[in-house]
């Protein structure tokens, strides 16, 4: 499986369906995050996703890109109560599992009406 491939399955199993119960095949133990909110490691991401996945989550992927063992994920997050982030995930893959973890988000962004008529995805 590439690199890219992994990313995907990922969002497709534990994120869009929530279920963390394969966690041990995408994430090293000692997984280094960078958002400043999670906290290091496994079990920090999983303590994350106890309040994450409470909001029902559901992530719509528009790019994916692979260069070397870095992949960055593009995508719409809709949350169940309807507000919507616009979102970049960037993951450092090391022997076949997430090894580190950067992103960027804009939260609330389903009513903003782009002053260049451009689509935000």
């Amino acid at each position: 499986m590439t690199n890219k491939e992994l990313v995907l399955r990922f969002y497709a199993e534990v994120f869009n369906k929530w279920d963390v119960s394969n966690i041990d095949q995408y994430m090293h133990d000692d997984y280094k995050q960078h958002n400043a909110t999670v906290e290091d490691g496994k079990t920090g991401f999983l303590k994350f996703c106890e309040t994450f996945f409470s909001f029902k989550p559901q992530m719509k992927i528009y790019h994916a890109v692979s260069e070397g063992d870095l992949v960055v994920v593009f995508f719409k997050c809709t949350m169940g109560n309807g507000m919507v982030a616009k979102v970049f995930d960037m993951y450092r893959i090391r022997d076949g599992k997430f090894a580190e973890h950067w992103d960027g988000v804009e939260h609330d962004v389903g009513n903003i009406i782009s002053a260049n008529g451009n689509s935000l995805f």
